[in-house]
């Protein structure tokens, strides 16, 4: 709190000073104490708000200080729980796992471009489509800076702060309220005349000077410093800790409404309405009725770029009128009324001083320049990559030359050219696999290492690859612990995993029995897992999880598609000629053939039903809330392979709405809305039941 003196107004009630305002605490009675506390809170909120929203204080740290550690200790003296106090961002108590919870409706995320040639076609676009579908529309852009932290919702009802999310899939994030209450610059109770319910969303951030100070703090006490300020922000938000993450400067924009009791005509009135309502906005937007001044704007923005203390990679233009934007729709991951146009990467030189050539997952080799330690945008720089052979021979690049070095989208560092040669010649690729010494195989500019799992660098990242959440999810199982592993000679491939035992576990160093009796269980619990997640698990390349889940759904079993040819799996939407190849060439792989083998006596892959049948046909559900007798995957899974529709918002469409725990209220609402059957997980299986439809 900034303030040269306080500035005491009569007419203020929150100019106040504890020492003379404020009778001694042990001579209040607990009604006195309850109305002070309730007043110093009312107190530090406006504080707070002339702070972080108005930037204009009116007291000093040390009286602000001074009413919040007044307010800390009548709450504690006299019991006076608050929720939403002031007092709560210290922090409350840990958090066992942050749980995964339902957007108010999907966060999508922008179409993007680096050229002004796209921002332009943008523009014509949606002058198009407006002349179609609404003709007579003026067309205005807000032009705001597009911020490089980490994306956020947060709910209000009746003003109160409710919950905040991350945006995860767009669908569904993690619940990270209790982290986020402990943020100074997120109300836990909204000003003025504020609307019954609000969904916003906003961007999490660590400012720069707190970021540097902050990894000064990590450096002292030898911890490996955050690579920039937007993984500083993620790192900490994921804290299972809220006191954690109230010691770590972060701070929000906010900038979008998600859904809302209000009205909203134009975008820019949000820059109106949420700093009435306590939130805090950028003030760099711009309303232009031209895209030339938009892209002028995003110009001028990256001159200033520098000056601003918190970090932006370019600027959002949106459609200001909001009925045209809900007239022109979104695509599944995008909306057709807002663009971004990036900034170009930051680039600085340094002196290339070795190339190491590192082996993936999927055996594809990739060269990696270290370097001289160099600073590009505020981070420092020491490895950056080279891509690919080709690519090293393009750049006519060897070890001594001074490099060029850009972080693109401002967070991996690539070598972009030879700015001073000091070598002769390129750089040899190797010929030969730097960890097996396999003869290294060509496809197009890439190299890679043919052995699949008898490459052991291949083999040890397939292991935490088969572990990991989007695979088979095994809890305690992380790369230090497979390269653990390894290096005692207890597993070599992933079959090796099924025959680890408590005892073996329990003696290396860092493990104790629980922790080796919680890992062989849940190792056990992955004996017999769904045919999708077990496609996926094996870390086929080109096979993520989407995939996955069509191969299991066309073929059933996983006999049936080990076994089928490149034009049978052709059939499956989604694989096309080069996925088909791969897979064909994983399972006929002498290396990979041996440990799927070993695996399938110790795994079991279970049955996927592939005849889809019309006992719901017509009917569509929506699901809101944890379910306890299915993922929700896998009762959408059900619901298709029976004829009938999921879908993730209510509308005039819907016929059921599937309650779990924890539901989403304005699901409900919509669902009363437009007359959907709102059902239990308990009613949902009985129903199913009447169809004839078993489940297991």
């Amino acid at each position: 709190m900034d303030a040269t003196e306080d500035q005491q107004s009569e007419d203020n009630p929150y100019i106040l000073t504890p020492e003379t305002d404020f009778d001694p605490i042990d001579e209040l009675t607990e009604e006195a104490a309850r109305k002070q506390a309730a007043l110093l809170r009312e107190a530090v909120r406006y504080h707070d708000y002339c702070y972080y929203v108005r930037a204009d204080p009116v007291i000093g740290d040390r009286t602000y200080d001074a009413l919040f550690a007044r307010l800390e200790e009548l709450e504690s003296a006299f019991d006076l729980d608050n929720e939403t106090s002031p007092t709560q961002r210290i922090g409350g108590q840990p958090v066992s796992e942050l749980e995964t919870v339902e957007h108010v409706v999907p966060m999508l995320s922008l179409d993007h471009t680096g050229e002004a040639e796209e921002v332009r076609a943008f523009d014509e676009r949606v002058r198009d489509a407006l002349a179609d579908g609404a003709p007579g529309t003026t067309v205005e852009y807000l032009c705001e800076p597009k911020f490089d932290g980490l994306s956020l919702e947060v709910v209000y009802e009746d003003g109160t702060y409710q919950r905040a999310a991350t945006r995860g899939d767009g669908f569904e994030g993690d619940d990270v309220t209790e982290q986020v209450r402990t943020i100074p610059t997120v109300p836990q109770q909204l000003r003025g005349d504020y609307p019954e319910f609000l969904a916003v969303r906003g961007e999490v951030y660590m400012p720069r000077d707190g970021f540097q100070a902050y990894n000064r703090e990590r450096i002292e006490r030898g911890d490996e410093p955050f690579a920039n300020p937007r993984n500083a922000a993620a790192g900490t938000l994921r804290q299972l800790d809220p006191t954690v993450v109230a010691e770590r400067p972060l701070s929000v924009f906010f900038f979008d409404v998600l859904d809302s009791t209000a009205e909203f005509e134009q975008h820019s009135d949000i820059y109106i309405s949420f700093p009435e309502w306590g939130l805090r906005v950028t003030d760099h937007e711009e309303v232009v009725d031209d895209i030339e001044d938009a892209i002028e704007y995003r110009h001028d923005l990256l001159e200033h770029r520098e000056q601003l203390d918190y970090e932006i990679d370019g600027v959002v233009i949106t459609l200001e009128d909001r009925a045209a934007c809900e007239a022109l729709g979104s695509t599944s991951r995008a909306p057709r009324w807002a663009f971004a146009y990036k900034f170009p990467a930051r680039s600085e030189r340094t002196i290339l001083r070795d190339v190491v050539v590192q082996v993936g997952r999927t055996g594809r080799l990739t060269p990696v320049a270290l370097l001289d330690p160099v600073e590009v945008g505020g981070v420092t720089v020491s490895r950056a990559s080279l891509h690919n052979p080709d690519e090293i021979a393009r750049l006519d690049v060897n070890v001594g030359d001074e490099v060029a070095i850009e972080r693109a989208g401002d967070v991996i560092p690539d070598v972009t050219e030879v700015t001073e040669k000091h070598s002769e010649g390129s750089y040899e690729f190797p010929e030969r696999c730097p960890v097996c010494e396999s003869e290294i195989e060509r496809d197009g500019p890439l190299a890679f290492c043919p052995a699949g799992l008898g490459c052991p660098a291949q083999r040890e990242q397939s292991i935490e690859y088969y572990a990991s959440r989007d695979a088979m999810d095994i809890e305690g199982l992380g790369g230090k612990r497979v390269t653990q592993l390894v290096d005692a000679g207890l597993v070599e491939d992933v079959a090796d995993l099924y025959e680890l035992s408590v005892d073996d576990l329990a003696e290396l160093d860092g493990w104790g029995e629980t922790s080796a009796e919680n890992l062989v269980s849940g190792l056990e619990e992955t004996r017999e897992p769904s045919l999708a997640a077990f496609l996926t698990a094996l870390g086929i390349p080109e096979i993520g999880s989407t995939t996955a889940r069509e191969l299991a759904r066309h073929f059933g079993t996983f006999a049936a598609i080990r076994e089928a040819d490149e034009d049978e799996l052709q059939a499956v939407p989604d694989v096309g000629e080069a996925v088909a190849t791969a897979i064909r060439e994983f399972f006929e792989t002498d290396e990979n053939r041996q440990v799927v083998d070993r695996l399938l006596e110790h795994v079991d892959p279970q049955t996927v039903e592939t005849t889809k049948s019309d006992e719901l046909d017509g009917e569509t559900f929506v699901f809101t809330g944890a379910l306890d007798r299915f993922t929700r995957s896998e009762a959408q899974e059900v619901i298709e392979r029976h004829g009938g529709s999921a879908t993730s918002s209510v509308s005039g469409n819907t016929d059921y709405l599937v309650i779990g725990e924890n539901p989403g209220q304005r699901k409900q609402d919509d669902a009363e809305e437009h007359g959907a059957r709102v059902i239990s997980e308990q009613e949902f299986i009985s129903l199913l039941d009447e169809r004839g439809i078993t489940v297991s």
